[in-house]
């Protein structure tokens, strides 16, 4: 529909069904407004033209797009992260960007802890046994006493810092601007991850994905890591060297890994990542959940609403060039 104010383009790479739910919502919000939809960045050419405003994942996004986007002024994203967006060279100044920092934290945190309980249960192995109708008993690890170290000291690790501390958990985090915080032993600077990373039962990767942050958990850190201990990833593939990590992961240096995000997603199918057995792989899920968007919807909606009205400074998760994924 097409009609007084700015077009709106959705660009969202999700399930038929949801991303339906955000175009109908809108719709229903703003009649007045032409909603445009697609799922891939490749499909954006018919209506990007016109598209003053955009609603996506960086994850979703292309150099095209921005490319092509002359009329864009505002980047609505529907997620924490802005890496994808903010980081495009294509990015005009101008154009403001807004983000969804503060809803991740209970999907996320339970992500976290449902890849901390399969990896020291033994899940994996438990399931492979099932299929192989074979009973064979053997003694899980417990995360009561167990330490965990946080890389990203933000909303998420907030929210998943008490929920490890209730578990008997001691809880270290590891930030770019350390400070006290409830439910952390302590906070230390990022200068001493490798040193965290050698005293941690599960190093857990929450930091934000920015140039500081680009492979920060490297040969040297992983090297930190004890035997026994695990990897979580639900930041972005970037900030591991990738190849480091198959390589002690293969060696079995570690134990093992719970990976949500990789350097190139979809991840490539012939990435031995796939076929280790000390690896739990999911497809970039930790905070894709049936009710996100129920959550996300009214702040987009009021977002819109404040644009429309010229009201720039006072739309929610305004975020700076080179925010990256803010966790």
């Amino acid at each position: 529909m097409v009609g007084d104010g700015p077009n709106v383009l959705l660009l969202l790479a999700l399930p038929e069904p949801v991303r339906r739910r955000y175009a109908d919502w809108l719709g229903r919000a703003f009649p007045q407004l032409r909603i445009d939809l697609v799922e891939h960045h490749s499909k954006v050419d018919p209506y990007i033209d016109d598209a003053e405003v955009l609603i996506t994942f960086g994850a979703h996004m292309s150099d095209h797009v921005l490319e092509r986007g002359h009329r864009l002024r505002w980047i609505q994203a529907v997620g924490t992260g802005v890496d994808g967006i903010v980081d495009r060279p294509a990015l005009r100044d101008e154009v403001i960007v807004t983000n969804l920092r503060g809803l991740h934290g209970p999907a996320v945190s339970e992500a976290v802890l449902a890849s901390m309980l399969a990896l020291s249960r033994g899940l994996r192995r438990a399931l492979a046994q099932q299929s192989e109708h074979r009973w064979e008993r053997f003694p899980a690890t417990l995360l009561s006493g167990r330490t965990v170290g946080i890389l990203g000291v933000g909303a998420i690790a907030s929210a998943l810092a008490p929920r490890c501390a209730a578990l008997g958990m001691t809880v270290i985090g590891v930030s770019s601007a350390p400070r006290a915080q409830a439910s952390f032993e302590r906070v230390v600077g990022r200068e001493q991850l490798a040193s965290v990373a050698g005293e941690v039962d599960f190093l857990v990767l929450l930091t934000p994905y920015t140039p500081e942050t680009h492979r920060i958990v490297d040969a040297r850190v992983l090297g930190a890591m004890r035997p026994s201990a695990y990897l979580i990833n639900v930041a972005r593939g970037g900030v591991v060297d990738e190849q480091a990590l198959i390589e002690v992961l293969v060696q079995r240096r570690i134990a093992g890994a719970a990976l949500d995000v990789f350097e190139t997603e979809p991840l490539a199918s012939d990435s031995p990542l796939w076929t280790l057995d000390n690896v739990l792989i999911t497809p970039h899920t930790a905070g894709f959940h049936v009710d996100y968007p129920d959550e996300a919807l009214p702040i987009i909606e009021e977002n819109l609403r404040l644009f429309m009205a010229g009201r720039v400074a006072d739309l929610t998760g305004l975020v700076a060039p080179g925010a990256g994924c803010a966790a």
